[in-house]
């Protein structure tokens, strides 16, 4: 198979690269000296410059000087910046060919035939039954700043998607020609509602029919006369995660919710005319034209008054078929039922909006709101112990005055409550029933947002709201059991999950435990987080759910997440999966039908074939336990070692790209909390931070201490238990391949300058001494001579994406070089030309790892 995707990515993609490229290079797109034709000089100037250890801005001058020796600064900088420009259409090439050949390069797995196969040799119809009942999976979109295609090009890419597939030269030149004439960068910075109408856009147009696919293909495969329940749900951040982003507010919230019903309702009214074509019967066809009527109504009117009611929907649908059952032979009735399907899924809210805030914003509400309404808490509050000042937190159910607040965040956090209570009247309690707590301490960060929940939206009511705590530190994590233990044991608390049927989210932040404590100590203490959270969760009767904060590179949670879970042992509860998905994430994996059904599938199957068969491989013994505990500590403490070395923060701040980031017009939310000038560690954001290691290619959150972890274990005589763990292990050998694949995209080529750089050369070599390690050490448990030995496609399109995105990357460093030696000189004019050569290689850079999910 390995050999057939191999054979298959070199015809179809690197083949096809070369023959339109060329076609692509010739094209009449720029002014500046045919750019085109000197790219490939260029590329091979960059690779053999940096394997004879020339430093970026030696290699540009170096070319300037062979090939444009007549070329002005204002002319080289003019020509680097068509380049850039090049170098990001040729990835929308490479992303137009790998999915226009998806179908080839992929292993398509057939999940549910194989589910059936196993659970009729192992008679667990019975099992299977519970799982399609209770089990499900919750993929979340946000709008973190990791893809920066605008819509248009998105729109050109689907299309030259389109023309390669069909062969259709001709319209693949016009495409190209018209990819080089479209801007890639954006003006101004995007709404918060901007990201939401763009995700949106892939809600109606991939989900909506790739979900209704899977679940029609699981109805006709797994489920016979068996109930299914929702087994894939959809959840949505745009708009109402305001974790450091001060543009989101309860009118874009209130917004997004509108948006996202009218969304479905379009949805549902071009399945329902399609239906309505078939369902042409005596009876049933007049049906059909009532609720063609409703829909056309809802969808005209702004107001909501004529919304569809869910009910009355469900209803008429029971209603027709029945008639059609009875009456007329059952015919059609599978594209009935699977329009019934969708609706049963996504209601009329299509996805969850969460809410989200950090608790320190929430903290801060809560003070003003205890300020502007006197005798709200006792006297003695500030000195009770923390049992005491829980009972009280829980207890409270005022009125209270909430309008008027100086601060709009803090007046924005208050009123986010009733909004969550207004959108769940207008699309359904799903609608908006979750509130999230980033950077969760513990106990009384929920009780204060079930405080403020009775008090600003549910008022007497009872509270439908579910209260998810994010824990993210590795302190956090590993304090996590005992802070859900406290909060189980509290009565109030306890009611509010009776009547939330004992079912209690919590959710694990991969991005910033990575951050905080390293590649393989955030992962195994999310590992024991969830362990923990289960065991006392069990105890009190309780049924957590857990849901993953993962970003798109290994570094914050990505990669094969699939084999993450079904890793989970009988320690971890997994009825459900949840999951955050986002920037390139979504696009390389749900970018197009094929893709989201395959993806979506793996993951669905995943967790329903380790609830079904209990994988034994899966748990960890106890000897295996001590080890993973040590290669954590050790892994710790070398992260932490390097963390805190004075050189750590200057050097992300002089010799990287972080603080462009919040320069580029990409997202609506700050590159970091907070709103001091000094870069502050607890306030970068992950995104920023692991991009600007990625951007150096020197990817220092998706391996580093692990090298040195293993090394010691081979050391200490215990090599033969490390490579038991890795054969033995899915959990573990997951981490090490991810790790391989942040590995394979470094090139420690481009800052190999730096190693004789006064200030940072040994700060360097730190990194590039770890960096070996891991490499030798990864490859000999693992047995392979080379990383990604056993995945032909991600290796073959990671080459092939860092060979084209070199010169982008040399450009990059060239420019940076030059803004330090620019200030030195006051030349602001020029300084300011390559900032902008910074900020606008970014985006290249990122789409070009889309692959890295």
């Amino acid at each position: 198979m390995s050999d057939q995707i191999e054979r298959a990515f070199r015809e179809e993609v690197e083949l096809k690269y070369e023959l339109y490229n060329s076609l692509f290079l010739t094209l009449p797109l720029d002014a500046v000296q045919q750019t085109g034709l000197l790219l490939p000089l260029l590329n091979d100037a960059c690779q053999k410059g940096l394997a004879e250890g020339l430093s970026p801005a030696t290699i540009i001058r170096n070319f300037f000087a062979e090939h444009k020796p007549g070329f002005t600064e204002e002319d080289q900088v003019k020509f680097l910046f068509k380049v850039i420009q090049y170098v990001e259409r040729q990835i929308v090439l490479i992303d137009a060919l790998e999915e226009a050949a998806y179908k080839k390069i992929h292993r398509i797995g057939k999940h549910w035939q194989r589910i059936k196969d196993k659970v009729q040799r192992k008679s667990l119809e019975d099992q299977l039954e519970k799982v399609l009942e209770s089990f499900a999976i919750r993929v979340v979109l946000t709008a973190h700043p990791t893809q920066f295609y605008p819509g248009k090009v998105l729109a050109i890419s689907t299309d030259l998607m389109d023309a390669i597939r069909k062969g259709d030269v001709a319209y693949v030149r016009d495409l190209l020609q018209q990819l080089g004439q479209t801007p890639f960068f954006r003006k101004q910075k995007p709404t918060a509602y901007d990201e939401a109408h763009a995700l949106i856009w892939y809600l109606s147009n991939i989900f909506y029919p790739a979900i209704g696919e899977i679940m029609d293909n699981i109805s006709k495969t797994l489920a016979d006369h068996h109930q299914m329940g929702k087994l894939i749900a959809m959840g949505f951040w745009p708009g109402g995660d305001r974790d450091g982003n001060p543009f989101v507010t309860v009118d874009t919230t209130i917004k997004v919710a509108k948006r996202l019903r009218a969304a479905v309702t379009s949805c549902y009214y071009e399945d329902l005319k399609l239906l309505k074509r078939r369902l042409s019967f005596p009876g049933i066809y007049e049906l059909m034209n009532e609720l063609d009527v409703m829909f056309t109504d809802e969808l005209s009117n702004s107001s909501g008054e004529k919304n569809i009611d869910l009910n009355t929907l469900i209803a008429k649908l029971e209603e027709i078929e029945t008639m059609l059952t009875d009456s007329y032979e059952g015919l059609f009735l599978d594209q009935l039922q699977s329009f019934r399907r969708k609706i049963n899924l996504f209601g009329f809210y299509f996805a969850s909006i969460d809410i989200r805030q950090d608790s320190r914003i929430i903290h801060k509400a809560f003070d003003a709101l205890v300020e502007k309404n006197p005798g709200l808490l006792p006297a003695d509050f500030d000195s009770m112990d923390a049992q005491q000042k829980l009972d009280v937190l829980l207890s409270l159910n005022a009125d209270v005055e909430i309008e008027g607040m100086e601060d709009p965040v803090v007046q924005d956090t208050l009123r986010s409550f009733g909004v969550m209570k207004t959108i769940q009247e207008q699309n359904g309690e799903t609608g908006a029933h979750r509130y999230i707590i980033s950077n969760c301490r513990g106990p009384l960060d929920m009780a204060r947002v079930m405080a403020m929940a009775k008090m600003c939206g549910w008022k007497s009511d009872e509270v439908s709201v579910d209260i998810v705590p994010l824990f993210e530190t590795i302190d956090d994590l590993e304090g996590a059991g005992t802070s859900m233990t406290t909060i189980y044991n509290h009565p109030i608390y306890k009611a509010h999950l009776q009547r939330r049927k004992k079912l209690q989210t919590v959710m694990l932040g991969f991005s910033d435990g990575t951050k905080d404590g390293g590649y393989l100590t955030a992962n195994w203490s999310i590992y024991r987080a969830k362990e923990d959270i289960t065991e006392v969760s069990r105890n009190a009767d309780v049924e957590v759910m857990f849901f993953d904060g993962r970003g798109g590179p290994p570094a914050r949670g990505g990669g094969n997440s699939h084999l993450f879970y079904s890793a989970m042992g009988k320690k971890v509860e997994n009825k459900q999966i949840q999951m955050t998905v986002q920037g390139q994430t979504i696009s390389s994996h749900y970018g197009i039908k094929q893709a989201a059904i395959n993806n979506l599938g793996h993951l669905l199957s995943a967790g329903m074939e380790n609830n079904l068969f209990n994988h034994q491989a899966a748990e960890l013994d106890d000897k295996q336990r001590a080890l993973f505990e040590q290669l954590s500590s050790d892994s710790y403490n070398k992260y932490e070692s390097l963390k805190q070395n004075d050189l750590f923060m200057p050097f992300l701040e002089e010799r990287s790209t972080l603080k462009y980031y919040g320069l580029a017009n990409i997202g609506s939310r700050p590159s970091k909390r907070g709103k001091d000038s000094k870069l502050n560690f607890d306030d970068l954001r992950a995104i920023p931070f692991v991009g600007a290691w990625s951007q150096l290619k020197l990817n220092v959150p998706g391996f580093y201490g692990l090298g040195t972890a293993l090394k010691a274990q081979q050391d200490a005589g215990n090599w033969d238990a490390c490579v038991d763990l890795y054969n033995t292990s899915v959990f573990f050998k997951a981490l090490v391949a991810n790790s391989m694949q942040s590995m394979s995209k470094s090139n420690f080529a481009l800052t190999q300058y730096m190693s004789e750089d006064p200030k940072f050369g040994e700060f360097w070599k730190l990194i590039h001494d770890e960096f070996e390690l891991t490499k030798k050490m990864v490859l000999k448990i693992s047995g392979y001579n080379e990383f990604l030995e056993d995945s032909a496609r991600s290796r073959m399109s990671i080459s092939l994406r860092e060979r084209i995105v070199l010169p982008l990357l040399t450009i990059q460093q060239h420019a940076l070089i030059q803004v330090d030696k620019k200030s030195q000189e006051g030349d602001d004019k020029f300084k300011d030309k390559y900032e902008k050569m910074v900020i606008r290689s970014l985006f290249g850079n990122i789409n070009a790892s889309r692959n890295s999910v």
